[in-house]
């Protein structure tokens, strides 16, 4: 068994799927499937069991695949080491577009002043799921997005951040905005169907109103743009307020506050040292 297969059976069993995990892998599904039978061949045991459209873990695969996440965490553990006194260790954060901001200019230089000896790159997110991803996938050692996230991962809660209102200038709101002003007002929203679009819709729902969905779609870094444009409101973190202002547009909060929990996020895993101390940092800090 080497270091690839392991890779192999750990996203196999954390996806459920063949398809899903080829592509967190970004190998074809056929060459996944094929590698995973030459492993049980290998073995001598059968590690994955077809179910529906899906896999199951067998008893045997649990313990395989136990061991076979404690060895990848070691690799990873020894390649973060400094290599001969010179090299950098370095810990990947995964972060959505909104959060960034408060990463970069809050809690890396807290980090970084006591740890100047870790190289911190950032892994940039197309949202909340692009984050879990990034973790379940191991190019990230943490995530900061906000809750919630799915139970494979730990949480470690840092704020609670401010919904606003961003608008094209020249809207006749008040400020704060009634949340009763969000009936028949024209929105950017994601796509239907998505996490993140029922979660505003259950906001909506309770607060009865109805907006227009202008605009839907995923690809964040297009929504200012969009209100720029003019064609429509968005409803986003605080976080973004700065970004948005720069861009000639007008933030207003809500009436009633609206807050989201932000936290940081791993994998239910040992840590590496470096970003053992990241969440120490962090939970003395503010991702504001």
């Amino acid at each position: 068994m080497n270091l690839q297969q392991l890779r192999y059976v750990v996203a196999t069993a954390e996806h459920r799927t063949m398809t899903d995990a080829a592509r967190s892998l970004y190998i074809a599904q056929p060459a996944l499937s094929r590698a995973i039978r030459d492993l049980e061949r290998e073995l001598g045991m059968t590690l994955f069991a077809r179910s529906g459209r899906g896999v199951v873990v067998t008893a045997q695969g649990r313990r395989v695949v136990k061991l076979a996440k404690e060895a990848l965490d070691a690799v990873r553990e020894i390649e973060a080491l400094p290599s001969h006194g010179h090299s950098e260790a370095e810990l990947r954060i995964a972060s959505t577009p909104s959060l960034e901001p408060g990463l970069a200019g809050r809690l890396l230089p807290a980090y970084s002043a006591e740890h100047p000896g870790v190289r911190v790159h950032i892994v940039r997110c197309d949202g909340r799921d692009g984050v879990v991803n990034a973790i379940r996938d191991q190019r990230a050692d943490l995530g900061l997005t906000d809750l919630p996230v799915p139970a494979d991962l730990v949480s470690h809660p840092l704020e609670r951040q401010e919904i606003v209102l961003i608008s094209p200038p020249g809207m006749d709101l008040p400020n704060p905005v009634p949340m009763s002003r969000l009936n028949g007002m024209r929105l950017v929203l994601p796509i239907p169907g998505s996490a993140r679009r029922r979660e505003f819709d259950a906001l909506f729902a309770k607060y009865g109103v109805t907006p227009v969905p202008t605009v839907q779609l995923d690809e964040r870094g297009n929504w200012l743009n969009t209100v720029r444009s003019g064609a429509a409101s968005l409803l986003w973190y605080r976080g973004m307020a700065e970004q948005a202002t720069r861009a000639g547009l007008v933030v207003r909060p809500l009436d009633p506050s609206v807050r989201r929990v932000i936290a940081i996020v791993h994998a239910r895993r040992r840590l590496p040292a470096i970003a053992q101390e990241f969440l120490s940092v962090a939970e003395g800090g503010s991702a504001a």
